[in-house]
């Protein structure tokens, strides 16, 4: 038992090319895009393999996950602590530098939550090449909720001079 959990935990060959070009790219690649730029040094790698390393990497801090509901993973090899902004058109993601404090969730309650644990602040925006292409060239960012939500927005990005 103890040798499985010492295979499982070395750094393979795979794992750490797979590292190597994550840290290389500030892109924020998917599992498919990483595959592709792998492959060129590890022919024989599977898809499945860089999944699992991946996840493995993810899970014991060495990488981050970026999960966002509807949108595919991606990976980030910078441990700084830093947020991500995501292009809304081409789902882009880049690194916003200096991070904004996260909210602090203590009293914060949701029916059906024991405790909510953490909270973290991800910006959606629209990157240059598609704003570019005129891809949400004519109205504000705020300007695309219904009123009230409008009136909302306009009073968060009031009391966060950033946003301005």
């Amino acid at each position: 038992m103890q040798q499985a959990r010492t295979t499982q935990t070395r750094m393979t060959r795979q794992r750490a090319v797979i590292l190597e070009e994550l840290r290389k790219l500030t892109s924020h690649p998917t599992a498919d895009e990483l595959f592709t730029l792998v492959r060129a040094r590890l022919p024989r790698i599977s898809l499945g393999t860089v999944y699992r390393n991946l996840d493995f990497l993810a899970d014991t801090g060495q990488i981050l996950r970026l999960e966002v509901s509807g949108y595919t993973k991606r990976y980030d090899g910078n441990l700084m602590p830093h947020q991500h902004v995501r292009c809304t058109v081409c789902g882009r993601v880049a690194d916003v530098f200096p991070p904004l404090p996260a909210p602090s969730p203590a009293g914060v309650f949701v029916p059906g939550f024991a405790r909510i644990l953490s909270a973290r602040i991800e910006f959606d925006g629209i990157c240059a090449e598609c704003a570019a292409k005129g891809h949400g060239a004519s109205r504000g960012a705020w300007e695309w909720l219904p009123d009230p939500q409008a009136e909302q927005a306009s009073q968060f990005k009031e009391s966060w001079p950033c946003l301005k």
